[in-house]
């Protein structure tokens, strides 16, 4: 029997080392009432679910678990009501965190990615609040001063993008550069996000949906990047006759690709640029061949009329499955594509007056 007793014992005490340490988050919050429930919510799913639960007593609440890697999740607080809901996004994994849900500030920290996570966070806040700071004094500003205040806006947006970068770079063989790059690989040059891909560790990146989705996005960027001749692909123009990009590409003009919608805010404040290098260098040798990612096509034509476009058009009018998009990678409108005389990629997302400069060079 003391045998018997002794192997139970043994047996429980060599599964209790096995185990993870698992994890306790010691939270508090503001404005919720005792006997109120609050979530730790699943955030890779479409219908996020509530993966644990605790009750509020005295403002706290403390949660506890075992988690079997680093997790990008949050804690929620009656998130279908936008009077009341609070919530904090963290990493959910092994060890003891604190958390707080206030009316102004919100957060979790304790563990390594969290900590990581916190500082990211802290760094745009503070830089957007710059940011924030400067756009205020344009409203009173005369002409002058706002010229000088946009130049120091634009300076301090490479400030905040360079976050970005900087807590991609640093974190990236861990969950928290991970997560940081999904909310800004479209923003990032492809050079830089295919180097950044190899160094993510293979178990972050298997069985994570939208991070195979940006290796292949990696790739067709790879495939259409300067230097590479253009991809050739067939769609439909307005009135719907039949066409490809190689009607235009490749035949000796240099041509612009340009991914908008009618729908896309940014392509119209962008069009003036576009419509304005068209009048100059289309009778040098210039051409522009529009791409349209609308939904259907009398939203596409009303476009095309509203803004005055007069350049060659085509579209598969299937939004984001648009299939000239997905072969280009295309993440985010407007997006463009200069393509050479002889059908060799030039360059990508040019716009503005990075756009002109560049067709002075060629056509000027």
């Amino acid at each position: 029997m003391k045998k018997m007793l002794f192997l139970v014992a043994a047996a429980a005490m060599f599964a209790a080392c096995s185990n993870p340490q698992g994890y306790v988050i010691n939270g508090t919050i503001e404005g919720a009432a005792d006997g109120d429930s609050i979530y730790i919510m699943n955030l890779n799913s479409a219908n996020p679910v509530a993966t644990n639960a605790a009750v509020i007593n005295g403002g706290k609440f403390t949660f506890k678990g075992v988690q079997d890697k680093a997790e990008n999740t949050y804690i929620a607080y009656k998130i279908t009501d936008p009077q009341v809901r609070k919530y904090a996004n963290f990493f959910l994994e092994n060890g003891t965190m604190t958390a707080f849900l206030g009316e102004d500030d919100n957060y979790v920290k304790g563990t390594p990615n969290n900590d990581a996570f916190e500082q990211y966070k802290n760094e745009i806040a503070a830089m957007t609040d710059k940011i924030e700071a400067v756009e205020a004094q344009l409203q009173n500003a005369t002409e002058e001063e706002k010229e000088k205040l946009n130049e120091q806006i634009d300076s301090m947006m490479d400030e905040y993008f360079k976050i970005f970068d900087d807590n991609i770079t640093k974190n990236i063989t861990n969950p928290v550069g991970v997560s940081i790059l999904k909310s800004y690989y479209y923003q990032m040059e492809t050079e830089d996000l295919a180097a950044a891909m190899e160094k993510i560790p293979a178990d972050l990146i298997e069985g994570d949906e939208q991070m195979q989705q940006i290796k292949e996005v990696v790739l067709k960027k790879q495939a259409t990047a300067p230097g590479k001749k253009f991809t050739d692909f067939a769609m439909k123009t307005p009135d719907g006759k039949d066409i490809k990009l190689s009607d235009y590409a490749g035949q000796g003009k240099i041509v612009l690709v340009d991914f908008w919608a009618s729908w896309c805010g940014p392509c119209r404040v962008e069009m003036p640029n576009v419509k304005e290098a068209y009048a100059k260098y289309k009778d040098k040798g210039f051409e522009i061949v529009g791409v349209s990612l609308d939904r259907n096509e009398a939203d596409w034509k009303k476009g095309i009329e509203d803004l005055g476009i007069t350049w060659p058009q085509m579209s598969d009018v299937k939004y984001w499955q648009c299939e000239a998009a997905d072969i280009y990678g295309v993440q985010a409108i407007p997006a463009t594509v200069l393509i050479d005389k002889d059908g060799t990629i030039l360059k990508r997302d040019l716009r503005g007056s990075d756009l002109a400069a560049e067709l002075e060079k060629l056509l000027g």
